[in-house]
């Protein structure tokens, strides 16, 4: 112990004072959220912290205590967003469940979590009644409708008697999409998310302020939509909830109605954004910063955005065990140095700079660091004070001895510590004793005009141990075939990675969005041999 301990207060972080203070400082800063079936709902931060309350004297006579897990099976709603401030702030623990889950990956989180309570949207009710025999530790089911939840509300005093808790308490389980066995939990502490919060909002990071109006299009139930509901209620912002419909018309009316500034998502949901744009000549408006991640941001998704409408891309990288932020693309003063398209390849081709918080290596397959040259790649690790340590109902730490936990990913850093995913260990193909990186080549064909999707596997090779095999999804009524693919792709990648197959067909998705490489390799497998 220090001879000289400091002499500040000693308080402990928690979930529920970040909306006390959205609460009292921003009081009449909007809360909007699109329903199905109902009308739009519109409250404020100081209406929202009153019926967290609420909600936290209906868990409690239900009779749910600190350290219990309620799970939640709901889109991007202002009831969702309630109870993730009433169930931790009240010591509990929220686990959000993923609804695109195959059934048994969606019981068994449940199961594991050991959930009282299980929170739903109405129009999961039918996934709910099919599952029901098998969640064995459910005791109360509550539906996130008008008729049900704000029932059970409505009436309960406006303030509630938050507990003092200590800030390394569990707040909530998120678990992993489980593409390799079952999904594994990670349970983020009060500490880690206020903490991640924080830091989150920089501006050195998605730089959020109280004039922002955010529209979080990633999922709530995805690792806390990115930290989004914390960042943006530190800060004041507008928030926009637009329920489960994320096709372009349904976002684009809500960006011009509500004056959205920023929004959040995987590739796939402006994919779909940006057609929409194309289709109906209309513009984003308000609409001023989008973050992307999931998966690799395709440069030319970013230049569209960018250059045609003026819209600033940040891409992202992290995952559930980092709560998820990692890494974010924002410029440094340091790439002034830099010729402007060289700057600008830094940008558009990594997936951003370390933020404050987060520490990370490169090391080679004996463990030894190699240098941040954007050259040399490898296994990237992580630290800090929101990545796991271990997962949830485990014995086993997740990280080394120094607490690093390796990601899975194949990276680079380079010299202004920007880092670049080149692959993950699962995905990277090995042809002939030579690496070729899928995502390169993706973002090489996604590039194409007319393709809508593209996904690069690798397959068994009788010679050359793996080959590359692209598969293309491309939008409607585009005029495409393999043959100008292939012309697209010679031009602009070495002949050794040329694909040995080109396919067309409807790209399978996971749970989370990304595309689902498993299914493919698996329905593939055979196509070389």
């Amino acid at each position: 112990m220090s001879p000289y301990p400091g002499l500040m207060q000693h308080a402990q972080l928690s979930i529920i004072d970040i909306l006390r203070f959205a609460a009292v400082a921003h009081g009449t800063r909007e809360i909007v959220s699109k329903l199905i079936g109902e009308p739009i709902w519109r409250s404020d931060y100081a209406g929202t912290f009153a019926r967290v309350a609420q909600a936290a004297h209906m868990l409690t006579a239900l009779g749910v205590a600190q350290g219990d897990r309620v799970s939640s099976l709901a889109w991007n709603t202002h009831r969702h967003f309630e109870l993730f401030y009433a169930v931790p702030g009240m010591g509990a623990v929220l686990h959000t469940a993923n609804p695109r889950l195959p059934d048994e990956h969606l019981v068994y989180t449940i199961n594991h979590a050991g959930s009282r309570v299980l929170s739903y949207d109405a129009n999961l009710e039918e996934i709910v009644e099919r599952l029901k025999p098998q969640f064995t530790t459910i005791e109360h089911f509550i539906a996130l409708t008008a008729g049900d939840y704000d029932a059970r509300i409505a009436g309960a005093p406006t303030i509630f008697g938050w507990p003092r808790l200590e800030e390394n308490s569990g707040a909530f389980l998120c678990y992993t999409s489980g593409t390799t066995g079952d999904p594994k939990g990670a349970l983020y502490s009060h500490r880690s998310v206020v903490l991640h919060a924080l830091a989150a909002g920089l501006p050195g990071a998605l730089n959020f302020s109280a004039f922002d109006v955010i529209m979080p299009c990633q999922s709530l139930y995805h690792a806390t939509a990115w930290g989004l509901p914390f960042a943006g209620a530190i800060n004041g912002s507008k928030f926009v909830f637009p329920g489960e419909r994320l096709d372009g018309a349904n976002l684009q009316q809500l960006i011009e109605t509500e004056q959205v500034t920023f929004s959040g998502g995987v590739p796939t949901i402006w994919t779909m954004y940006l057609t929409h744009l194309d289709q109906t000549g209309g513009t984003p408006g308000s609409l001023q910063r989008v973050i992307i991640g999931g998966s690799a941001v395709p440069r030319a998704m970013a230049e569209t955005f960018e250059r045609r409408y003026g819209v600033k891309v940040q891409q992202i990288w992290g995952m559930t065990e980092t709560s998820p932020l990692g890494v974010v693309s924002t410029p440094t003063p340091a790439l002034e140095t830099l010729g402007e398209e060289e700057a600008a390849e830094v940008i558009w081709t990594r997936q951003g700079r370390m933020m404050f918080g987060i520490e990370m290596r490169i090391v080679d397959e004996d463990g030894a660091d190699l240098q941040h040259d954007g050259e040399q790649s490898g296994a990237l690790h992580v630290r800090g004070p929101w990545v796991l340590s271990r997962y949830f109902r485990t014995d086993e730490l997740a990280t080394d001895a120094d607490s690093w936990f390796d990601t899975g990913d194949i990276a680079t850093i380079d010299r202004f510590g920007f880092m670049r995913i080149t692959d993950r260990k699962k995905d990277v193909i090995k042809s002939g004793g030579e690496w070729i990186s899928s995502i390169d080549l993706e973002n090489v064909a996604v590039a194409c005009p007319g393709v809508k999707i593209a996904a690069v596997v690798g397959i068994p090779h009788p010679k050359w141990e793996e080959r590359p095999l692209l598969l293309i999804e491309a939008h409607d009524n585009a005029d495409i075939d393999e043959h100008i693919i292939a012309d697209w792709l010679a031009e602009r990648v070495v002949r050794w990675w040329m694909p040995d197959r080109i396919i067309f067909e409807s790209i399978p998705l996971t749970a989370t969005g990304k595309i689902d490489k498993k299914i493919i390799r698996e329905r593939h497998a055979n196509l070389l041999l």
